[in-house]
């Protein structure tokens, strides 16, 4: 017998939208990556961050919870883990993890801020990063200084470019084996433009102002949820922003969708489908990862909301960039290739 796309009577709009499409069960297609978030503090307090972390916050994966990860990992077959946060660097295992990972023939990738290498205590992160071969992925929303430093705080703009320089300096962007890619986030209401287009802008401003190279842009849909959902009930835009997102469906992003070929763990250990659900609190029927079944997770119903309008909306949104061809996207998502204000 054959899945339904939802086991509910009354399916959610994305779930209407699926069937609509011909999607008769959205499930798992495969475990390549295991994504973990090993805690929410961090250095920043993001507008955009849908963790909503901050300096404050004291949540934190046990080293228990993070050897049954890379248990979980193993059985699965995965290829990657990929290590979030919050600022991911100021969990105290977190070297230890890195390690641990790469002892058991894992790629590994961090998601970064930047700022964090230039805190007392982990000036030495470029090196250390560089001597493991860690892919990473950074966080820089704009390629304009006015519009980094307003979502993400004063000054910011100019320590992470210093901190992309010294990463530079030890290989990171330049070196094919040391891949340093950069995350763009729209700064309001909008849908990402073109990324390779967007890219190829970064790479001229960047290089040409402060000497900057790096291996590949990633452009991310804000979600309406956390900080930036905030932001845009304040602004009385949240009904316009999620009526853009649902009319932007793009068909041929679904089968590339992040949460059919990965699985994220919170930091109590929790699984989940995406990092979206998790910060949303809508667990994977999967459970914890102490049980993590692979089989069961591949055949499980994926857990869905109206917020995953947002992956499928343009050309589309996962943790690695874009998902369709512009010329498979909705003509709403034809921005040009530029950061746009908040």
């Amino acid at each position: 017998m054959k899945l339904s796309v939802v086991d509910s009577v009354n399916p959610n709009r994305f779930d209407q939208r699926l069937q609509s499409a011909g999607v008769e069960h959205f499930g798992g297609l495969s475990i390549e990556t295991l994504q973990v978030n090993i805690g929410l503090r961090c250095n920043l307090a993001c507008r955009h961050c849908h963790v909503e972390s901050s300096p404050s916050r004291r949540e934190e994966m046990t080293w228990e919870t993070m050897e049954q990860v890379l248990d979980a990992a193993t059985r699965a077959q995965s290829t990657t883990i990929d290590i979030t946060g919050g600022a991911p660097e100021m969990h105290p295992h977190f070297r230890q993890f890195v390690d641990a990972a790469l002892g058991k023939k894992f790629q590994v990738m961090v998601r970064t801020n930047l700022t964090i290498m230039l805190e007392d205590g982990y000036h030495d992160m470029p090196e250390f990063y560089a001597r493991r071969h860690i892919h990473l992925v950074a966080s820089l929303p704009c390629y304009l200084e006015t519009n980094v430093d307003r979502q993400r705080g004063k000054h910011v703009y100019q320590e992470s470019v210093e901190v992309l320089q010294k990463l530079n300096a030890v290989g990171y962007g330049v070196r094919e084996d040391l891949p340093l890619d950069l995350v763009y986030n729209p700064g309001g209401p909008s849908l990402p433009p073109d990324q390779q287009e967007l890219e190829a802008v970064y790479r001229r401003e960047l290089a040409s102002h402060f000497g900057i190279h790096f291996t590949r842009l990633y452009t991310i849909t804000n979600l309406p949820i956390g900080r930036f959902m905030h932001d845009l009930a304040r602004q009385g835009k949240a009904e316009s922003y999620e009526h853009l997102l649902q009319a932007s469906f793009n068909a041929a992003t679904v089968e590339k969708l992040m949460c059919r070929h990965q699985l994220h763990v919170g930091w109590d250990g929790t699984i989940y489908d995406c990092d979206f659900n998790y910060a949303l609190g809508l667990p994977s029927r999967a459970g914890h990862i102490q049980n993590f079944d692979p089989r069961a997770f591949l055949a499980r119903t994926i857990i869905t909301g109206d917020h995953c309008f947002g992956c499928t909306a343009g050309c589309g949104s996962s943790c690695g960039g874009s998902l369709a061809d512009k010329s498979e996207a909705s003509a709403a998502s034809s921005a040009k290739p530029r950061c746009n204000a908040a």
